[in-house]
């Protein structure tokens, strides 16, 4: 038993504290245990604003073009999801791939080799839709009409060719392309001077049509497009067309199914793939694709990409 000394010397029973004491006590703690559960994330109920869902897209046309594209995409998805959602543009491809992977992009349109790029140094990223034709999807080779070449599925001529693809990493305008080139025998990197990369689809159309460069190779979505506006130089020759592979899709960020919650990804497949050429609105996102419509797609539909990526030194 304790005696009155142990009493004054500020020890404390809690059997015998005094009722207001333990009040106190009891408070407190509470205020700790609300503050913890003040430290969840947004997805988990929190009403912190999650800030606007940034869009992205490896920048393979005019920037004009892709403004008016993705400017569009944004305002669509805005509307349908409740979102505040803004377009970010980028400067080339691989600041495509470095911002995703930074989560200062949470939803870019990649083309095939840049969406394995940003995948595998992304863990958790996830393929959300692809285009109807990036099912299957075509590269045309081009020439300049002063090399007298006529249309022809033989490769081999443009191995004596000043040469340019894309960019660097385009799947397009430089993987598939190689991939095929080498098929027939042609070295993809042994073109006269060595070959060139002009950056674009749109710049190699410019570099063949000049003479920069006697052939060169771009995405045939972006051929078809500028020949129906009648925008190619009658300089410009298609050449010939390869077969098919996968290649661009909407690719999602990890970052921002925390921010948003798990259920973002079946709400963007919903809406990307809910959009109808019946309706004008999802009409001109269509139209601004140069898509019928939209499909879910999947990691394992870029395989063959990835592992020509890897054979060419592209993927680590």
């Amino acid at each position: 038993m304790r005696g009155p000394a142990a009493a004054r010397s500020g020890g404390l029973d809690p059997g015998s504290a005094p009722l207001p004491l333990l009040r106190r006590i009891a408070a407190l703690l509470l205020v700790a245990v609300l503050a913890g559960c003040g430290s969840t994330s947004p997805a988990a109920g929190s009403t912190d604003d999650p800030g606007p869902l940034r869009i992205g897209a490896i920048p393979d046309q005019d920037p004009e073009v892709l403004q008016r594209l993705h400017g569009t995409v944004a305002d669509s998805l805005s509307t349908a999801l409740d979102l505040d959602v803004e377009y970010v543009p980028v400067t080339d491809y691989a600041a495509a791939v470095s911002l995703f992977r930074t989560g200062d992009l949470d939803l870019v349109w990649f083309g095939g080799l840049t969406g394995v790029q940003a995948r595998l140094q992304t863990p958790g990223a996830v393929p959300i839709a692809q285009r109807d034709i990036d099912e299957d999807f075509h590269s045309v080779f081009v020439v300049n009409a002063g090399t007298g070449l006529a249309p022809s599925d033989d490769l081999t001529p443009l191995g004596d060719l000043r040469f340019t693809y894309g960019s660097e990493t385009s799947t397009s305008g430089r993987l598939m392309p190689a991939y095929f080139l080498a098929e027939q025998g042609v070295d993809p990197e042994g073109f006269p001077g060595g070959p060139g990369f002009s950056g674009s689809h749109d710049a190699t159309l410019s570099l063949v049509a000049s003479g920069s460069y006697q052939a060169g190779v771009l995405n045939e979505q972006v051929y078809e497009s500028r020949a129906a506006a009648g925008e190619i130089d009658p300089a410009v020759v298609r050449y010939a067309r390869t077969p098919a592979y996968h290649d661009y899709h909407w690719l999602l960020g990890p970052r921002a199914v925390e921010r948003f919650g798990a259920d973002l990804p079946d709400r963007l497949t919903g809406y990307f793939t809910g959009l109808s050429a019946d309706v004008p609105a999802d009409a001109e996102v269509l139209e601004l694709f140069g898509a019928g419509s939209f499909v879910p797609t999947e990691a394992a539909n870029y395989d063959q990409i990835e592992q020509i990526g890897r054979d060419l030194g592209l993927v680590n």
